[in-house]
């Protein structure tokens, strides 16, 4: 079967190696970001490999729509795709186009779908290929794979430790049913859905006065983007790798406990957070005993 492929970045480039690597799949065309000075991971192995592209750019031009109608072949795949594109690139191919999505749609459409779960402390989440339309993620489903979120998970583990693997492998299935004429269309239940807009800085401040799970899970969803962040001295801090321990101790919320060269441990509402990696304003992260050593942050101090 001659296969498309729309993506970027390192999911893309995965996803076309692994189909790439299958006997009875040719791979007819490409689409990826133009990136400059560095080429897109996708755009560079297809170049590699000898395969036609087209820009994600020109998808949305006259020009670029015949190009990759021409060059679409049986089955378009979309590989971590973060553009909105015309409906009619979805009908380029023959059989169509299916879209990777990391949620159990119809929860978490849209695009921060792996911070909103562990944002909100859910248990589990996974992906979906599914068969996309005009709406935002609203398209029939082909097929789901759960995962569990683990009590420290972060976006960065969750994505590159279990969807974006499991993402990979399910492409190659969902293209191997399709190939076999057993890839169903099942409607999304719409009053389920959930729609989260795009995890951003207004989402991502402290409530130190919140029960200590909550707190723990804002932060774990905001890393590594867009980072959780507090004040101390009137400056923004962001707050990365850290670590609930669930015994209470006495005092206000937001109050440091603790400061030793690992670290420093502040009191929460039910718990104390044990922080480890930080990222000062206009500075790089850091561990965050270095942070606290740097700034003279001792115990007694609060985060605001």
């Amino acid at each position: 079967m001659r296969v498309s492929i729309i993506g970027q970045a390192a999911f893309g480039e995965a996803v076309f190696k692994r189909l790439h690597g299958i006997a009875d799949v040719d791979i007819s065309c490409v689409s990826a970001p133009l990136q400059e000075p560095r080429p897109d991971a996708l755009l560079a192995a297809a170049e590699v490999a000898n395969i036609p592209t087209v820009t994600m750019a020109a998808l949305k031009t006259d020009e670029g729509l015949r190009a990759w109608t021409h060059a679409a072949g049986d089955l378009s795949i979309m590989a971590f795709v973060t553009e909105i594109l015309p409906e009619s690139v979805f009908g380029a191919a023959k059989l169509g186009t299916i879209q990777y999505h990391p949620s159990l749609l119809p929860l978490h459409r849209g695009m921060s779908s792996i911070n909103w779960p562990i944002m909100f402390g859910e248990a589990e989440t996974g992906l979906t290929v599914f068969w996309p339309d005009a709406g935002i993620d609203t398209g029939p489903i082909l097929l789901q794979k759960r995962c569990p979120i683990g009590p420290d998970d972060t976006v960065g583990s969750l994505y590159f430790e279990k969807l974006f693997p499991m993402g990979v492998e399910a492409i190659a299935e969902a293209v191997a049913m399709v190939a076999a004429g057993k890839a169903p269309r099942i409607a999304q239940e719409h009053r389920l859905a959930t729609n989260e807009p795009p995890c951003g800085d207004k989402h991502a401040a402290i409530p130190w006065h919140a029960p200590a799970e909550r707190v723990h899970s804002l932060i774990r969803g905001c890393n590594p983007q867009p980072g959780a962040w507090t004040t101390f001295g009137g400056d923004t801090l962001r707050i990365f790798d850290c670590h609930l321990r669930r015994e209470p101790e006495a005092g206000l919320t937001g109050r440091v406990l603790r400061v030793d060269e690992g670290g420093f441990d502040v009191r929460l509402n039910g718990g104390v957070l044990r922080v480890s990696r930080v990222q000062a304003a206009g500075q790089k992260k850091v561990d965050a005993g270095e942070w606290a050593a740097s700034v003279g942050l001792t115990a007694g101090n609060r985060l605001r």
